[in-house]
C-alpha cells in the first residue's frame, strides 16, 4: 500500500527584524493549521516557513536579471506547490511591505489559481488593519487564489490581549483562520454565511471546495 503524500502548508513571512512579530504570527497560524489537520485525519502535515528577509538580495537580483537563484526558486516552488498558503506582512506606509510585494511579483499570475490562502499582517497600531482588505485581499484575488474569510491583523497591543465580551482576542482569531485553512485544504471551505464558522460547525456549514474552484477554472 502506497503511503499517503503529506499535506504541505507554507507560510511566507516578510518581517525584516529578528526576532520578528511577523514571523511569530506566521508560526502561530501555521501551528493552528497543523493542529486542526492532525486532529481531523490520519495524515502527515509538512509545514514550511519562508522568511523573505533571507531572500531579499536574491529577489532583487531576479527582478533585474529575470533568473531566480537556487534558494529563491526553491521558495517560489514551495509556495506554488503548497496545499495551503499563509501570507504575513508587516505594514509599511499603510500597505504591505515592498519586500512582500516584490516576492509575489515573481510568481506567475496563474500559479496560485484555486489555492486557499490566509492573509495576515502586523503593525504598531490597529488603525492599519484595513491593509488586509484594501491591499492584501485584492492582491491575492488578482493571483486567482481563494482568500479565506478570516484575515488576521496583530497590532502591538494584541499580543498581550485575550479579548473581552465585545472583542475577539488574537488567539481566537488565529484559531479561526487556521480552522478555515485546514477545512479548505481538506477539500471544503467556509460558506461565507458566517465568519465564525469553523470545522466544528458540521457539514451544513461548508460547501465542496471543488465547487469553489470550478468558477475560477472556467473563468
Amino acid at each position: 500500500m502506497l503511503a499517503t503524500a503529506p499535506l504541505k502548508i507554507v507560510a511566507v513571512a516578510a518581517g525584516l527584524s529578528s526576532p520578528s512579530s511577523t514571523r511569530l504570527l506566521a508560526d502561530r497560524l501555521a501551528g493552528a493549521v497543523r493542529e486542526r489537520l492532525s486532529a481531523d485525519q490520519d495524515r502527515r502535515v509538512d509545514v514550511q516557513i519562508i522568511e523573505l528577509r533571507d531572500l531579499a538580495v536574491d529577489i532583487a537580483n531576479h527582478l533585474v536579471t529575470g533568473f531566480p537563484p537556487k534558494e529563491l526558486k526553491a521558495a517560489i516552488d514551495a509556495v506554488t506547490g503548497a496545499d495551503g498558503l499563509i501570507a504575513v506582512t508587516p505594514v509599511f506606509t499603510a500597505s504591505y511591505s515592498g519586500l512582500f510585494k516584490s516576492f509575489f511579483d515573481l510568481i506567475d499570475n496563474t500559479a496560485l489559481t484555486g489555492k486557499p490562502v490566509v492573509i495576515a499582517a502586523t503593525g504598531g497600531t490597529a488603525r492599519h488593519s484595513l491593509v488586509l482588505e484594501h491591499a492584501m485581499r485584492p492582491l491575492f484575488t488578482y493571483l486567482r487564489a481563494v482568500v479565506l474569510p478570516t484575515s488576521v491583523y496583530a497590532a502591538s497591543e494584541d499580543w498581550g490581549s485575550s479579548g473581552d465580551e465585545y472583542t475577539e482576542g488574537l488567539p481566537s482569531r488565529i484559531r479561526r483562520a487556521g480552522g478555515e485553512l485546514a477545512s479548505a485544504v481538506m477539500g471544503r471551505t467556509v460558506s461565507g454565511a458566517s465568519r465564525s464558522l469553523t470545522l466544528d460547525d458540521g457539514e451544513d456549514a461548508v460547501v465542496p471546495f471543488e465547487q469553489q474552484l470550478a468558477g475560477l477554472r472556467t473563468a
